[in-house]
């Protein structure tokens, strides 16, 4: 404002220089500096004196705030000798990095350290900045995309680690498919990042969706890209080509190290696994985090982000149309014919898992996904497992060895199918069966039958009629008619009574022999 002033009280109120230094206070010489530039750009610019306008403009170009001049400096750290050396360790770097030894890198500090060794006097700082800038990128500008819909979706692998039926904390590999047009989102846990999870994986989306997409967006993970042919060219896996072909989509890989080319799914991946698992991270078993997190799933696709009109389902129900119709859910599971043992037992990728023991010694077929294996002896389902994910491993159910354990009671307390019965089934046995091992075979088998919710609630009612004798016959007898509380009650009441009172009449009878035989000795 000052500088502005002193150009004015020039041109408008026509004082001198020596007027305007003595009526500011300012000196002598820097009027004449501000006052001269402004006559020199008039001259240097043409302008006509008259012309008010263009002289105000350049009044207020010649009056902005005065910058301090740093230019004719000279820089005498920065030299062009450090300069070189600076870079001649960063080269040094990069060739250590192209040659696998990364980890023997120079850090800034160190090539501080080895300048002054070499004699350099400078300061830590001054090498950061000039190196830094040495290594600065130009950053990476990045081309909004427009979508189809129904033309693209992204898929990726996400790590998440869980605790599940009480065990320990293990990793497992989430499946996530993002729409490249709605975003919407789909995930899935698995064992494991194998092909068999990432071929039941597409299967159990598109079967979500009710279609499949135009494409399928992937990175260069191993189940997708069997090898490199060269930098650009992939071959891709059977599986691959398999899912590819039956549910008729094109696939595409992104450059290395190029997430971006598939920024959907990459930020669905943390955003899922976020708001799934920061809140809960315990589970009765796999199938529980499934359903909790298809949930999770659901809730963000009903919600409208910022700076949207709508939700990513209400999108997604435009885009449904569009996708090419499929041939019915993917065969994820893979087959095998597996010859059951002594133990009747099979076993699938190094664990044991039990079958009737009428199939000792005979060949059944087995269907094995990711979480489940169904076995099948002549064309008909005899046995369902969840797999299980450790190694080594023997999975038994009791119900598949009851016809041995008829001939063979005393092998039932020791054996490993006694040893993972679920617990109120031991209680059941210490309570009321405890050195009855056929009675309790005998339960195990009704139990299959009738169920267990049954079974507990005749027990119960036998418990509260007749506590101190609570026998299997009761308990059948129960669950073949109806539960009328007050019936068993009397009729076991009665039951009971008579055989009290005919065990009475037995020993009154037995006293008066006794007496008799006595008189007769005498």
């Amino acid at each position: 404002m000052d500088k502005q002033d002193i150009i004015l009280m020039y041109i408008r109120d026509q004082k001198s220089k020596r007027s305007i230094a003595r009526e500011t206070g300012f000196a002598r010489k820097t009027v004449d500096k501000y006052i001269n530039e402004y006559e020199k750009q008039l001259v240097e610019l043409g302008i006509d004196p008259q012309d008010k306008i263009k002289r105000q403009e350049l009044i207020k170009e010649l009056t902005d705030k005065p910058i301090y001049k740093s230019s004719p400096r000279v820089k005498t750290v920065v030299t062009e000798k450090l300069v070189e050396r600076i870079k001649f360790y960063l080269e040094e770097n990069k060739r250590k990095r192209l040659t696998g030894l990364s980890k023997q890198q120079k850090k800034k500090k160190d090539i501080y350290e080895e300048l002054l060794e070499e004699g350099f006097n400078v300061s830590y700082t001054t090498v950061l900045r000039v190196a830094n800038k040495l290594e600065a990128k130009a950053h990476e500008a990045y081309i909004r995309q427009e979508y189809v819909p129904g033309n693209v979706v992204e898929f990726d692998w996400g790590t998440v680690k869980i605790h599940v039926n009480g065990g320990a904390l293990r990793e497992y590999q989430m499946a996530v498919f993002t729409s490249a047009y709605s975003n919407l989102r789909w995930a899935k846990l698995f064992p494991k990042q194998d092909s068999q999870c990432f071929v039941e994986s597409h299967s159990d989306f598109f079967e979500y969706v009710g279609g499949s997409f135009a494409q399928v967006v992937y990175d260069n993970m191993r189940v997708a890209v069997r090898k490199f042919i060269s930098k650009t060219e992939k071959e891709p896996t059977e599986e691959l080509l398999r899912l590819s072909l039956y549910y008729r989509y094109k696939f595409r890989f992104c450059n290395v190290r190029s997430g971006n080319e598939k920024g959907h799914v990459e930020r669905s991946v943390e955003v899922v696994r976020r708001k799934a698992f920061s809140k809960k991270d315990t589970f009765a078993s796999l199938d529980e985090a499934n359903e909790y997190l298809l949930k999770v799933c659901e809730g963000l696709n009903n919600k409208i982000t910022l700076g949207k009109d709508k939700s990513p389902y209400e999108l997604f129900l435009e885009e449904k149309p569009t996708l090419l119709p499929t041939l019915g859910k993917y065969e994820a599971a893979r087959m095998e014919s597996l010859r059951v043992d002594k133990y009747s037992t099979i076993m699938v990728d190094s664990c044991h898992y039990s079958v009737p023991d009428r199939l000792v010694n005979k060949i059944v077929k087995c269907k094995i996904y990711s979480n489940d294996i169904i076995v099948y002896f002549d064309d008909e389902k005899v046995v369902h497992h969840k797999k299980n994910p450790g190694r080594h491993q023997w999975i038994i159910d009791i119900n598949h060895y009851l016809t041995t354990l008829f001939r063979k009671p005393h092998a039932l307390v020791t054996s490993s199918a006694f040893n993972q019965l679920e617990e109120k089934l031991k209680n059941l046995y210490e309570k009321y069966f405890f050195g009855k091992d056929k009675e309790f075979i005998r339960l195990l088998d009704l139990i299959g039958k009738v169920g267990i919710e049954k079974v507990e609630k005749s027990i119960s009612i036998v418990n509260n009629s007749t506590p101190t004798s609570v026998t299997l016959d009761k308990i059948e007898f129960i669950c073949q008619r109806n539960n009328d509380m007050e019936f068993y009650k009397q009729y076991f009441k009665d039951k009971d009574s008579a055989i009290i009172n005919n065990s009475l009449h037995m020993l009154s009878d037995y006293a008066d022999l006794l007496s008799e035989r006595k008189g007769d000795i005498s």
